[in-house]
C-alpha cells in the first residue's frame, strides 16, 4: 500500500519531470523567437524583454507545480493565501503601474506602434525614440532635451509615428497684389507649375489654382506631397520650393501682396453766399 509520504514524492517527481519538459519547451520558443526577431531587426528592444518575460513563465509553472504537490498533501491553497492576502494587496498595489508599464512596453514592441529612431508625436510631446525600456520610452525632443514617457501611457495614448509616412503634404499659399493683371495671375499659376514639375523631390499630382481672395491679396495656392516623411527633408524641399518661386516671381513682375488698408475721405463742399 502506498503511504501518504510516497504518494507524495510520486506527485513531486511527476511535477518535477513535467517542470523539466516544460522549460524545454520553453527555451526552444525562445530561441526560435529571438532569431526571427533578431533577422527582422537586429537591435529590437524585444531581444531585452524576451528573456525576462521567459523567466517569468517559469516562475509562473513552478509555482503552480509547487501548489499541485501542496494541495495533494491535504492542504488548502486557498488558506495558506488568504493569510497573504494583506501582504499581497500591498504588494500589488505598490506593483501595479510597474506591471501595467512592462505589458504597455510588449503592447508598444508587438504593435509596432515605433522604434528606435522614429519620430513621434505622444501626449503633446514630440521627438526622436531614443530607447523603449521596460518602463519606459525615452524622446529626444527639438530642444534636445531627454524625456521619459511611462509605457503604461504610451500604450493607451494616440501615437502619431511621423517617421512612418510616406510622404508628406506641401501646401503653400502665395498672395499677390489686387493690380496683378490677369496674364500675370496666370503667368503665377504656370510658375508653380513648372517648378513643381522640374523638382524631383515633389510629387506630380499636385494642384495649383486661384484659393481665394483676401482683404489684401489674390491668394494662389500650391499643395502637392514631397516623396519622404523625414520632417528635416521636407524643411529643406519647401524652403528650396520657396526660394525658387520667389526668384520666379521677381523676375516676372509678379508684386508680392502685404497687409495695406485703404482710407478714403468725403468732403462736403461748403456754398458761400455773398
Amino acid at each position: 500500500m502506498v503511504t501518504k509520504l510516497q504518494a507524495g514524492l510520486i506527485a513531486t517527481g511527476i511535477n518535477i519531470v513535467a517542470i523539466i519538459v516544460l522549460f524545454k519547451i520553453i527555451d526552444v520558443i525562445n530561441r526560435k523567437v529571438m532569431e526571427k526577431i533578431k533577422n527582422q531587426e537586429s537591435n529590437s528592444p524585444l531581444l531585452r524583454f524576451l528573456p525576462i518575460l521567459m523567466k517569468f513563465l517559469k516562475v509562473i509553472i513552478v509555482f503552480i507545480a509547487i501548489t499541485g504537490v501542496i494541495q495533494s498533501q491535504g492542504y488548502s491553497m486557498s488558506s495558506i493565501l488568504a493569510g497573504f492576502g494583506i501582504g499581497g494587496l500591498a504588494v500589488g498595489m505598490a506593483a501595479k503601474d510597474a506591471i501595467a508599464n512592462v505589458f504597455g512596453s510588449l503592447t508598444i514592441l508587438s504593435d509596432h506602434v515605433y522604434r528606435i529612431g522614429d519620430y513621434v508625436k505622444i501626449n503633446g510631446i514630440e521627438g526622436y525614440v531614443e530607447d523603449v525600456s521596460i518602463r519606459s520610452t525615452k524622446i529626444r525632443d527639438l530642444d534636445n532635451f531627454l524625456i521619459n514617457v511611462p509605457n503604461n501611457i504610451a500604450a493607451n495614448a494616440i501615437v502619431t509615428n511621423v517617421s512612418q509616412a510616406k510622404k508628406r503634404l506641401l501646401k503653400v499659399t502665395f498672395g499677390v497684389t489686387y493690380s496683378t493683371s490677369d496674364e500675370l495671375i496666370q503667368k503665377a499659376i504656370d510658375i508653380l507649375k513648372d517648378i513643381g514639375t522640374q523638382h524631383k523631390e515633389i510629387n506630380n499630382d499636385f494642384t495649383i489654382a486661384v484659393h481665394d481672395m483676401g482683404d489684401s491679396s489674390i491668394n494662389v495656392r500650391f499643395m502637392g506631397y514631397i516623396k519622404s516623411g523625414s520632417y528635416f527633408k521636407f524643411l529643406r524641399v519647401r524652403g528650396e520650393f520657396l526660394q525658387q518661386v520667389i526668384a520666379a516671381y521677381r523676375k516676372a513682375g509678379i508684386d508680392f501682396a502685404f497687409p495695406s488698408r485703404s482710407i478714403y475721405i468725403e468732403s462736403d463742399a461748403t456754398k458761400v453766399e455773398n
